[in-house]
C-alpha cells in the first residue's frame, strides 16, 4: 500500500505536468489499483472518451501501463516509480549534457518530453535544432550522423533503451534473459542511401555554396522499424550512485582516488548487472592501464591509493585475489550502507545534538548495548546519557530488544538492549523527506500562482527590450519600458525569485537525500530477498 506522503507527491506532480483531469484519473488508478476503463470513467464522473486520451497521453510518458485480467479486461494501472522520477527530469538532461554534449542533451530532452519516440524522429528533431542554433550564430551546419552517432552513444552506454511491446509481451525488462535484454539497446542502422550520387551534386561546382550545405545536412537519414526508445532510469540512477561514491572518496581520502575508482566504476558500469551487491573483479593491471595517462597517476602511486581505499572505514573497494597484481571489487552494498549511515547521522545530529550523535554512532558500531555500556562507551553521565537516549527511542531513532531470563519477562531479570534499526529508520526518514519535498512543491507553487501576474509583467518587459535592442533602439526608449514597473513591484519580484529560488534549492536537495534513502532501501529488499 503506498503511502500517504508519496500519494501526495504523485498528486503534485502529474498535475504540474499535465493538468488536474490527468491528476483525477491517476488518483483513481492510484488508490483503487489495477482498473478498466469504464470504471475509471464512472469513479471519475469524465466522459469515456475523456479519460481514453488522458490514458493514451499517460502510457506515452510510461506512467501508466496496462495488461489482460483474468477475465479478459484491459485493465490500467500506475508506475508510481516512473511517476516519481519525473522529479529528477532536469537532472537527466544535465548528465547526459555533461557526458556527451549539447547533441546527446536535446536527445534526452526530446525523448524526456514525449515519453516513447521513433529514433527516426529524434534524429530529425535535434539537428533542426542544432542547425537553427549555428545558424543563428554564424556557423556551419551539421549532418544528421553527427545526432545519430550521439543516439548511438547514449544507447550503447544504457542511458537509452527500447520500449517492449506491451501487446506482444508481459512483465518487465528485468523478465528478459540476457541476450533479449541486449538488444534492448541495439539501434538501427544508419542508412544514406543515394549517397554517392547526392555526394556528387553537393560537390558540384556550379551550385552557390549554401545550397550544396543546406543538401549535405539533409541527405543524411536514419533507417528506422517502427521501434520507440526511451531514457533507462536505472542507468541514470546508476551514474548518480557512482558519482556519490566518488564524492565520498574525494572528501575522504582526496582527488586521485577519487580518479582510480571512477575508472574503475567505468569498467564495470556496463559489464555488472544493476542490482549487484559487488561489482565484476578487476586486476590492478587492468584498472592501472584505464588510468587516464593525463591524471599523473604511477604505478606506485596507484597501489597506494587502491591500499588506502582497501583499509578505508566505508569499505567500498575490497581486494579478493592476487593474481594480475591484485584483484579489486567494488562493494555497492556496503557502499551504500556507509551513505545511509552519514545522511541519517546528519539527521540526529541536527535534531538531537552532537552528544546524541555520538550515542547513536556508538549503537551503529557495536550494534547491541545496555544502557550503562552505552553511557561508558560514548563517555556521557549516566543521567545525560539517559535522558538523550529515550529521547531518540521516543521519536523511534534507537530500538530495545528485551531478552528476559525468566519467562515472566519480569524487569529486574529481563536484559534491555538498545539498537539501531537501519532499514527502518531509512523508511522512516524517507517518509518524512517525501513530505517535506510535498510541502516544498506546494509552497513553490503558491508563490509561482499568487505573483503570476507581475511575473508576467516582467516577462513581458524582457521581450519589449530584446526587440527593440534588435532594432537598435536608443537608451531613453529602453528607460521608458524599464519605468513601467515600479520600484515596489520590482522588490517584491526580487523576493518571489529569491524565494523560488530557496525552494528550487530545497527540492533538490531533498530529492538527493531520497535518492540515497530510495536506492539503499532497494538494495537491502533485494538482498533480504536472495537470503530467503
Amino acid at each position: 500500500m503506498m503511502s500517504k506522503c508519496k500519494s501526495e507527491i504523485c498528486k503534485l506532480l502529474l498535475r504540474e505536468s499535465f493538468g488536474e483531469v490527468a491528476e483525477e484519473v491517476a488518483f483513481v488508478l492510484l488508490s483503487k489499483g489495477a482498473c478498466p476503463l469504464r470504471q475509471i470513467s464512472t469513479e471519475t464522473c469524465l466522459h469515456i472518451d475523456k479519460v481514453r486520451k488522458v490514458l493514451v497521453v499517460l502510457i506515452q510518458q510510461n506512467i501508466v501501463k496496462f495488461e489482460k485480467s483474468k477475465r479478459g479486461f484491459t485493465e490500467y494501472f500506475v508506475d508510481v516509480e516512473h511517476l516519481l522520477w519525473r522529479h529528477r527530469i532536469p537532472r537527466y538532461i544535465h548528465c547526459a549534457k555533461t557526458l556527451y554534449g549539447d547533441a546527446a542533451e536535446l536527445v534526452v530532452e526530446d525523448l524526456v518530453h514525449h515519453g516513447q519516440l521513433m529514433m527516426s524522429s529524434v534524429v530529425h528533431t535535434v539537428t533542426n535544432k542544432l542547425n537553427e542554433a549555428l545558424e543563428h550564430a554564424g556557423h556551419q551546419k551539421i549532418g544528421s550522423r553527427v545526432v545519430y552517432d550521439k543516439f548511438n552513444l547514449l544507447a550503447g552506454t544504457h542511458f537509452i533503451q527500447q520500449c517492449l511491446n506491451q501487446m506482444e509481451t508481459t512483465g518487465d525488462e528485468e523478465d528478459l534473459d540476457e541476450r533479449d535484454l541486449s538488444s534492448l539497446y541495439k539501434v538501427p542502422a544508419f542508412n544514406a542511401k543515394d549517397g554517392d550520387r547526392k555526394r556528387k551534386r553537393s560537390t558540384d561546382e556550379s551550385e552557390p555554396p549554401s545550397k550544396r550545405q543546406k543538401m549535405s545536412a539533409d541527405n543524411d537519414t536514419v533507417s528506422d522499424d517502427g521501434i520507440y526508445w526511451k531514457i533507462n532510469h536505472r542507468r541514470f540512477h546508476q551514474y548518480f550512485r557512482d558519482q556519490l561514491f566518488i564524492k565520498a572518496i574525494h572528501n575522504k581520502i582526496g582527488k586521485k582516488a577519487a580518479d582510480i575508482l571512477q575508472t574503475m566504476l567505468r569498467l564495470t558500469e556496463v559489464k555488472s548487472d544493476d542490482i549487484c551487491f559487488t561489482s565484476n573483479p578487476l586486476s590492478f593491471t587492468e584498472i592501472f592501464q584505464a588510468v587516464p595517462r593525463d591524471l599523473g597517476i604511477t604505478r606506485n602511486l596507484c597501489e597506494q591509493y587502491l591500499s588506502l581505499m582497501t583499509d578505508d572505514s566505508m569499505e567500498l573497494v575490497s581486494k579478493v585475489g592476487e593474481s594480475g597484481g591484485g584483484m579489486f571489487v567494488i562493494n555497492i552494498m556496503k557502499g551504500l550502507t556507509a551513505l545511509c549511515k552519514s545522511h541519517l547521522e546528519s539527521v540526529v545530529q541536527e535534531r538531537f545534538g552532537s552528544k546524541s550523535l555520538r550515542i547513536f554512532r556508538v549503537l551503529l558500531l557495536k550494534q547491541h548495548l545496555e544502557q550503562k555500556q552505552i553511557e561508558d562507551l560514548a563517555m556521557i553521565p549516566s543521567k545525560e546519557a539517559k535522558e538523550l537516549l529515550y529521547t531518540m527511542f521516543a521519536q523511534n531513532f534507537v530500538a530495545v530488544t528485551e531478552i528476559s531470563k525468566t519467562p515472566d519477562h519480569a524487569p529486574a531479570r529481563t536484559y534491555y538492549l538498545f539498537k539501531v534499526q537501519l532499514d527502518q529508520l531509512a523508511r522512516m526518514l524517507l517518509e518524512n523527506s517525501y513530505k517535506a519535498l510535498s510541502n516544498a512543491i506546494r509552497k513553490r507553487i503558491a508563490e509561482t500562482k499568487e505573483n503570476r501576474r507581475l511575473m508576467e509583467k516582467q516577462e513581458r518587459v524582457d521581450a519589449i527590450l530584446a526587440s527593440l535592442e534588435q532594432s537598435g533602439a536608443d537608451d531613453v526608449q529602453k528607460e521608458e519600458i524599464l519605468l513601467t514597473i515600479t520600484p515596489s513591484e520590482r522588490s517584491q519580484l526580487q523576493k518571489v525569485k529569491h524565494m523560488i529560488n530557496m525552494l528550487d534549492q530545497s527540492e533538490l536537495q531533498l530529492d538527493e537525500t531520497i535518492f540515497v534513502l530510495e536506492t539503499y532501501i532497494f538494495y537491502h529488499d533485494q538482498k533480504m530477498k536472495y537470503r530467503h
